[in-house]
């Protein structure tokens, strides 16, 4: 919650397709409630959507700014935000206000298993890295639930430029700061990595702030964004071992196969 005291929702600018925007622009209806998922699948790639986490959560402060603090009486509290690390860890996000610890989700690079975490901790606001589409297999369930729920998605890159871009955030100094403090004391990375991604950042600067983009995408699309893995994982082959899911009647029933849009 150190981010309280130094950051504040008026030090970012939004645009989409070139015209000045707000974040409700971007995210329609956001407010306090809502819970943000990045899925992220490489080392640091998490950096590459901080402007729009670092913009959202000054705004969830703003909005509980006046109760906010650590006296007595005082509510300490940080933003539903959560980062889906694919495979294995991959930063450390803490400075970046993901706190506790356990909104940082390790989960097996399975389609179906990264759609149950997300649906798990009730994410409401979907990023996930610009993938090339590939089909994938789900519970019907799974991805009802998801539909139910998920307000809006959008796709980033690691690199803070993805293609085919119609949103744009400046972030500023400050929240750049936390970012690079997040990468400095992620031990998952080696000093070569982080000095690589440290680089890299430079090339993000206008006018000496960081300016990301990003797209925003149907849902569905953002499903077939999760992996580039097309066959169910160790865990959901478990599951369907458990329906008996031996023939295509029951694979109908029971599974929904996404393919390429």
């Amino acid at each position: 919650m150190h981010t309280v005291e130094i950051l504040s929702y008026t030090d970012f600018n939004f645009a989409i397709e070139g015209q000045d925007a707000s974040l409700e622009d971007i995210l329609p209806g956001f407010n306090k409630c809502d819970r943000i998922g990045v899925v992220v699948r490489q080392p640091g790639g998490g950096m590459g959507a901080s402007a729009l986490l670092m913009a959202a959560l000054t705004r969830f402060y703003d909005l509980y700014r006046p109760l906010l603090g650590d006296e007595p009486g005082k509510l300490r509290i940080y933003p539903e935000f959560f980062v889906f690390h694919v495979g294995r860890r991959h930063m450390n996000h803490s400075w970046m206000d993901i706190w506790p610890p356990h909104k940082e989700v390790v989960v097996e690079d399975d389609p179906e298993q990264i759609l149950e975490a997300i649906n798990d901790r009730g994410i409401t606001r979907l990023l996930v890295e610009d993938l090339t589409p590939s089909s994938a297999t789900f519970l019907r369930e799974t991805i009802s639930s998801a539909e139910h729920r998920i307000v809006s998605a959008l796709a980033y890159s690691p690199t803070g430029r993805v293609d085919k871009a119609d949103v744009q955030i400046i972030s500023c100094s400050v929240a750049e700061d936390n970012v690079l403090y997040s990468l400095n004391m992620s031990e998952e990375l080696s000093k070569e990595v982080k000095e690589e991604l440290a680089q890299a950042r430079k090339h993000l600067l206008v006018g000496g702030r960081v300016a990301e983009t990003y797209r925003r995408i149907e849902l569905a699309d953002a499903f077939h964004m999760l992996t580039l893995s097309t066959e169910p994982g160790t865990t959901t082959r478990s599951y369907m071992s458990l329906l008996g899911i031996s023939n295509q009647t029951s694979r109908n029933k029971h599974l929904l196969h996404v393919g390429k849009r």
